[in-house]
């Protein structure tokens, strides 16, 4: 995880100024090695970014709770770690990372729709 976070406190994601999938990455990079559970908070001021994120906890299985009330520039938006989340590729947030998520004889799982 490349932000440390104190227990009960949000981690913290600035992707103010960043387009979706350039802020889907930062979120992946930020929260790989984030403990299942944590609420991650995400300052976006992209208009989308309250569709991706919501679209992008879906695909991963993270729990999206929606906007958290502020008065900041940049809107922020919360999401809690899931245990057993599905990690994306590493350069494509919108899809599965087929290595990460094979199964011990490599096969892809079954992706839910």
């Amino acid at each position: 995880m490349t932000a440390s976070v104190r227990p009960g406190l949000p981690l913290i994601v600035d992707g103010s100024g960043l387009l979706c999938v350039t802020l889907l990455l930062r979120l992946r990079r930020e929260i790989d090695g984030a403990l299942p559970g944590t609420v991650v908070h995400v300052k976006a001021t992209d208009p989308a970014a309250p569709l991706d994120l919501a679209a992008w906890s879906r695909l991963t299985g993270h729990t999206y709770l929606g906007p958290v009330p502020g008065d900041g520039i940049a809107a922020t938006y919360a999401f809690v770690v899931a245990e057993s989340a599905q990690r994306t590729d590493p350069g494509s947030p919108w899809r599965l990372d087929t290595v990460a998520s094979a199964g011990e004889d490599g096969a892809c799982p079954a992706i839910q729709p």
